[in-house]
């Protein structure tokens, strides 16, 4: 079977699928993205994921038709129902699903008010879990040598301007890890090259702050939600590099990975070196998270 994309309002065999060279997403990083993961052909807080991107799209000044398609009310013209119909063309149950958004085609000059038509590309492939066996032992890590900027708005988006991520991640293979660790301007904590991070210490779940230069993930957010109901105390705040070489457990988050625990740190392990009990409880809890909204 063909694979089937959805652009700019249809959906059409990926070898049919042209764009334009002088798309400003492609000539100048103009544009964001949301990845999503689909169980059981629901896509998993696809409402948290448009909103994220309609908040990042109004900070960027797309199209105000973009931003009114990023609501869910918008029927069978929104762009929720755009990936729904992307991942139903393809029959796909569990998939990872990427909705991009660009400013469109333009002068080649780098002037956003030359784009007229902005470029709203979906698409969709069957996704193969990692398997039980890394979630038993776990991600191991390095920090970067690259920086966060915390007071760069493009710190908090999704956005198509990732080589800084790209190239953070490209130092974790180099390395032999699974991910890499930026610290912003400051020295604080930030991210991971592809996902959020978590530390456990005096049983209190903590993690960097929006305001220490991280995208504020849509796994994130579930954490912190989970952890209320669940009676864990969080702290969101600036976080000293050392208390992650100290802590009693860490994990990573992001749409795709769900939550991975994080044992090895330069080489060394991460308290035990194995998954902890509060990380445990919470992968499971958001498992059961996944299942009550995608059964």
């Amino acid at each position: 079977m063909a694979e089937i994309i959805y652009l700019n309002g249809q959906l059409v065999p990926r070898a049919a699928a042209r764009l334009s060279p002088f798309d400003h997403g492609f000539l100048y990083g103009y544009g964001l993205f949301e990845t999503m993961r689909a169980y059981n052909g629901h896509i998993f807080r696809l409402d948290r994921h448009l909103a994220r991107l309609r908040r990042s799209a109004g900070m960027l000044g797309l199209s105000h038709d973009v931003i009114a398609a990023l609501s869910l009310d918008k029927g069978d013209r929104s762009l929720g129902s755009a990936c729904i119909a992307t991942l139903e063309a393809n029959k796909l149950r569990d998939s990872r699903l990427r909705l991009t958004v660009s400013a469109g085609e333009g002068d080649m000059t780098p002037d956003p008010g030359t784009c007229s038509q902005p470029t709203i590309l979906v698409t969709a492939r069957s996704l193969v879990a990692l398997p039980p066996q890394k979630y038993e032992s776990g991600f191991s890590a390095i920090p970067s040598s690259l920086r966060r900027n915390a007071r760069s708005p493009l710190s908090r988006l999704k956005s198509t301007c990732y080589a800084e991520n790209i190239l953070a991640r490209m130092e974790a293979r180099a390395a032999g890890c699974d991910e890499a660790i930026l610290l912003n301007e400051q020295g604080y904590l930030a991210e991971a090259s592809m996902a959020n991070i978590f530390l456990v210490r005096g049983g209190e779940l903590i993690t960097p702050s929006v305001e220490s230069g991280i995208l504020p993930g849509i796994a994130r957010e579930a954490v912190l939600e989970m952890a209320q109901t669940l009676n864990i105390r969080t702290s969101e705040r600036q976080v000293q590099p050392g208390e992650l070489a100290e802590a009693e457990e860490a994990f990573l988050t992001n749409s795709i990975l769900e939550l991975m625990p994080l044992t090895r740190f330069e080489g060394k392990p991460v308290s035990t070196g194995r998954p902890g009990p509060l990380t445990q409880k919470l992968m499971a809890a958001y498992r059961r998270l996944v299942d009550e909204a995608t059964r």
